[in-house]
């Protein structure tokens, strides 16, 4: 009688674990997390277990058109390296009481990083400009902004000051949200593995909830079009340096001044 592996319980029930924990993440994706944990273990294993666990696998995301030209020429914004097209959107959800918020989400197209989930009852184009203002300093300047027309978006406020950092709008056509596929998908991964099944009882509490998950996307989530694996996955240095060592650029102890 085959006996099986000696580590297929314990796989078993990791796969289960992780089924349980992203109840959205297909095998493939699983095994990325459990590779990342130390498993070695390939892909037609992990879905052999899927299946017989009876683990449900998500239902694949509709393929969406792009826009031509009468010529045939695609007319979308390509992204073609870090920093070069960002994309921001609107999304609204409620807390427990029934009361709306809204997330203004910015992502880097290229590298698919979320850059920022601003969360606040209301949002306007100061919000925005804020917002960016922020990412400026901290990422630089990108070449192009993506959205969409709304109001937050084409105020005079906002395009003068995106025009005066020296980056350029691109704004989509009305009722085209697929020319800002980078963020769409980004909106609906959000809305799908957190939105849909937590219950908010407070804006606090979203904003805390929220931003954990952004960090859990950006550096541990596999993202599929980047071989499965996550953005901005955190680096962790090694050896670390002993507690109470000072770094070589400076001193353990400052020097005195010198009296004249």
């Amino acid at each position: 009688m085959p006996q099986g592996r000696a580590d297929e319980e314990a796989l078993t029930a990791d796969i289960v674990a992780l089924a349980s924990q992203f109840g959205r993440y297909g095998y493939r994706r699983i095994t990325a997390l459990l590779r990342e944990a130390g498993w070695a273990v390939n892909v037609k294993r992990v879905e052999r277990i899927w299946r017989r666990e009876g683990l449900k696998v998500p239902q694949k995301q509709p393929k969406k058109g792009r826009l031509w030209l009468n010529d045939g020429s695609c007319i979308r914004l390509r992204p073609e390296r870090p920093n070069h097209v960002w994309s921001y959107d609107f999304v609204e959800s409620r807390t427990h009481d029934g009361r709306k918020f809204r997330m203004l989400n910015l992502i880097d197209e290229f590298t698919r990083e979320c850059l920022a989930i601003r969360i606040d009852r209301k949002l306007r184009s100061t919000d925005v400009i804020d917002v960016l203002s922020d990412l400026f300093i901290q990422w630089g300047v990108p070449a192009h902004i993506r959205s969409d027309n709304g109001p937050e978006f084409i105020a005079e406020a906002v395009r003068e000051w995106i025009a005066a950092v020296g980056a350029r709008a691109a704004y989509i056509e009305p009722g085209s949200p697929w020319e800002n596929g980078y963020c769409e998908s980004f909106n609906a991964k959000l809305r799908d593995e957190l939105l849909n099944g937590e219950i908010f009882y407070s804006l606090a509490e979203a904003k805390i909830v929220i931003e954990g998950w952004r960090r859990h996307y950006n550096t541990k989530r596999p993202h599929s079009s980047l071989g499965y694996r996550p953005p901005n996955p955190e680096v962790i240095q090694w050896p670390a340096s002993p507690p109470g060592t000072a770094s070589p650029a400076t001193p353990a102890v400052a020097p005195k001044p010198v009296m004249h």
